[in-house]
């Protein structure tokens, strides 16, 4: 345990919580030709928070979301966890190591940039404080889980809420195939069952998820980076979602309709 203290306590103090980042104008040059509208009439500020399995595009929807919404975003630092690459190579091995860094450097980035932005305006976050716990249930057991499940409670009740959450759902082979593209040097030996039983978790805890409003999204025949439409349908419903004007009535694209 001297061994895990003298590496991890290092690598958390070293992160670098301010991952915050203005609006962007390459992702408004993205969203040019779609001509999605920018939203500067919300009234208040709003945290908007996007969710979902390994692979599934949440740091790229947060990316072209934000000049939509004009606002700040936040990205999740997980190539900083040092422990990382081992995990995916020893899950067993290195799992606690690996869990307890992202516990508290989630936890600092959060109580450091969150209030600090909402101070200025909107925010879209590309993961969840919450969402921690779901992969320790899947990586953790017996005196590590349980050391664990109280540290989470006890930093969890510091932690701003999303105003929220939009959970973005994918089949396991599709998420597999955007892993795969991405190309990622530590996710080269990811393990599909491992995905798989990760998948099935985030399913069942966004539906039972009560500490915000969970907007689900299937997002297994949408192109959000190639078809302006399918961007500007998922706005949409996120204007509608948290009461913000201007939005339409939900109308069906080709190709399917949103779920």
């Amino acid at each position: 345990m001297a061994g895990l203290r003298a590496r991890l306590i290092p690598a958390i103090l070293s992160a670098n919580p301010h991952t915050a980042q203005g609006p962007s104008p390459v992702t408004t040059a993205d969203l040019s030709a779609g001509g999605v509208p920018a939203c500067k009439d919300a009234g208040s500020e709003m945290y908007l928070a996007i969710e979902g399995v390994i692979g599934v595009g949440k740091t790229t929807l947060a990316r072209l979301l934000q000049p939509v919404f004009s606002a700040e975003l936040l990205l999740e630092a997980f190539e900083e966890n040092p422990f990382l690459s081992d995990f995916y190579g020893d899950r067993e091995r290195y799992a606690f190591q690996t869990q307890i860094f992202f516990l508290l450097s989630r936890y600092h980035q959060q109580r450091e940039v969150v209030p600090e932005v909402l101070a200025r305006g909107n925010l879209i976050a590309d993961y969840t404080f919450e969402k921690d716990a779901l992969f320790a249930q899947l990586n953790l057991r017996g005196d590590e889980l349980a050391t664990y499940y109280r540290l989470h409670e006890a930093l969890a009740e510091r932690v701003v809420r999303p105003d929220l959450i939009v959970y973005l759902r994918v089949e396991t082979d599709v998420a597999m195939g955007r892993i795969a593209m991405r190309d990622r040097a530590y996710e080269r030996s990811m393990d599909r069952n491992y995905i798989d039983s990760l998948n099935q978790a985030y399913d069942v805890f966004f539906a039972q998820l009560r500490s915000s409003p969970v907007l689900s999204i299937d997002t297994n025949s949408i192109d959000i980076v190639h078809r302006p439409e399918h961007l500007r349908d998922i706005a949409n419903r996120i204007r509608m979602a948290l009461g913000i004007a201007p939005y339409q009535p939900e109308l069906p694209f080709k190709g399917g309709r949103l779920a």
